[in-house]
C-alpha cells in the first residue's frame, strides 16, 4: 500500500552520531538515549530498536506510554528511565517491569512505597531536585523529609539517581543562572553525603550542558536533540567548534522525509492558487500537488515561501499549505510526471533540505518541527 510520506531513518548515520557522542563524553559514561515526544518526531518503535542494535541500551521518556512502546519492543534488555508523567495505576506495571522513574513530590515517593511493599519489589527511583528551573524536583527544604523515607524505607526503594534539569544550557545568556544552578546541585548532593544517603549514580546533563558546562557530564548524560544530528542551538554547535582546529560539523541528520507528486496542473497568468488570494500566478506557470500537509507536521507557516526538493532542484510552495496539500511551482522542470519522489526534508542529488532551512522558513524550533511530524506517517530503518 502505498502511503502520502515515508520518514527514512539512517542507521550508519545514527552509528556515527553516537560513536562520536561516546568518544566526547567518555566510553565508561552512560549514554541514555532521550526518545521523548515520538523520539523527536523520529518513531519510539522504529528508532529504539535501531538505536539497541548501534550499543543504546539506556532510555529516557516523559512518560508511562512512551515507556511501554520502548519496552513493547525492547522488553528488559533496556533500561527505561521515566522523567515525567505517571498516574497512580500505572505505578504497578512501572514497578513490577523495573521501570525507573523520577521522584519530585512526596506523593509520588509515598505511593512509590506503597506499590513497592504490595508487589514485595522494590521501586527504582531518582530523586529530581529543584535548583533553579522552577517546573519539578524537591525543594532543599523538603530533602530532610526525603531522606528519611529513603533511609526507612530501604526495603522498597532502590535510591538508583540524584538529579536535575537545567534552564537553558543552550544559550550564553542563560551561563549565570545555569552555572549557579550546577553549584546548588553540587551542594545538594553533598547535603545528601552528610546525612549518610549516596545514590548509585548523579546525572544533570543534557545535550546543551554537556557541551557547554563539561562537569555536568557525571555519570550519566540525557541525549536528546545531538543523537539525532542536531545541535540544540547555533551556539553550542559554534562552542564546540571553538575547541577543534578542524571547523567541520561531525553530527549527521539521520532523518529523511519524502513524498510524491499527486497531480500536475498548468496555471495560468493571473489565476489564484490554492485558498483565497495569497498567491496569483504572474507568468504562465506548471503546479505540482503534493499530498502532505498541516495534518502532517508541515507547517502552515511554510505557506508561499517553503522549499521542497524535485528532480534535484529546489522548488517552491506556492499559496497556502492545506491539511493535506502542498502546491508547488515545477515551472522550470521540463519533465515531471505523477508519483516523481520529492524531498521534503533531506537530501536530493547535490541539493539539500536540512531541519535548520526548514525552521527558518517555517519559524520554528527543530525540536518543535520534529515533534510534529504526524505519528502515522510511516518509519523505515535504512542503512
Amino acid at each position: 500500500m502505498q502511503t502520502n510520506s515515508i520518514i527514512e531513518l539512517s542507521r550508519s548515520a545514527y552509528q556515527n552520531n553516537i560513536t562520536f557522542l561516546k568518544q566526547l563524553f567518555g566510553k565508561k559514561r552512560i549514554l541514555s538515549s532521550v526518545v521523548k515526544g515520538n523520539a523527536y518526531g523520529h518513531g519510539i518503535s522504529e528508532f529504539v530498536v535501531m538505536a539497541s542494535e548501534c550499543g543504546i541500551n539506556h532510555f529516557s521518556v516523559f512518560d508511562t506510554d512512551e515507556a511501554r512502546q520502548v519496552h513493547a519492543v525492547l522488553s528488559d534488555k533496556v533500561t527505561i528511565l521515566i522523567m515525567g508523567f505517571i498516574s497512580e495505576e500505572d505505578l504497578s506495571w512501572i514497578i513490577q517491569n523495573d521501570i525507573e522513574f523520577f521522584v519530585f513530590d512526596k506523593k509520588r515517593l509515598v505511593s512509590a512505597v506503597r506499590v513497592a511493599k504490595k508487589l514485595n519489589k522494590k521501586a527504582i527511583v531518582h530523586i529530581e531536585t529543584e535548583t533553579g528551573m522552577n517546573r519539578t524536583g524537591f525543594e532543599k527544604s523538603e530533602l530532610k523529609e526525603v531522606i528519611a523515607i529513603l533511609k526507612k524505607e530501604a526495603k522498597n526503594l532502590i535510591f538508583k539517581g540524584l538529579c536535575t534539569h537545567y534552564a537553558g544550557a543552550e544559550s550564553i545568556a542563560n551561563y549565570y543562572r545555569v552555572e549557579k544552578q550546577i553549584k546548588y546541585f553540587d551542594e545538594i548532593y553533598q547535603y545528601l553525603i552528610k546525612n549518610e544517603l549516596k545514590p548509585e549514580m548523579v546525572h544533570s546533563a543534557c545535550s546543551a550542558a554537556a557541551i557547554m558546562f563539561p562537569e555536568t557530564r557525571m555519570n550519566l548524560v540525557r541525549i536528546g536533540i545531538m543523537q539525532y544530528g542536531l545541535w540544540p542551538s547555533q551556539e553550542v554547535f559554534v562552542a564546540y567548534l571553538n575547541t577543534k582546529k578542524i571547523k567541520q560539523d561531525p553530527l549527521r541528520r539521520i532523518i529523511t522525509w519524502k513524498s510524491s507528486v499527486m497531480s500536475i496542473k498548468k496555471v495560468k497568468t493571473g489565476d489564484f492558487v490554492g485558498y483565497g488570494t495569497s498567491f496569483m500566478a504572474k507568468k504562465n506557470m506548471k503546479i505540482a500537488v503534493i499530498p502532505i500537509g498541516y495534518a502532517h507536521g508541515y507547517s502552515r507557516s511554510l505557506s508561499n515561501h517553503g522549499r521542497i526538493l524535485v528532480q534535484g532542484q529546489r522548488c517552491m510552495v506556492v499559496g497556502l499549505v492545506t491539511m493535506n496539500m502542498v502546491a508547488v511551482d515545477v515551472t522550470d522542470i521540463k519533465s515531471i510526471k505523477k508519483e516523481e519522489e520529492v524531498v521534503l526534508i533531506g537530501n536530493q542529488n547535490d541539493l539539500a533540505i536540512t531541519i535548520a532551512s526548514f525552521c527558518d522558513y517555517s519559524n520554528q524550533l527543530n525540536y518543535e518541527l520534529l515533534t510534529r511530524i504526524s505519528k502515522t506517517i510511516p518509519r523505515k530503518i535504512t542503512d
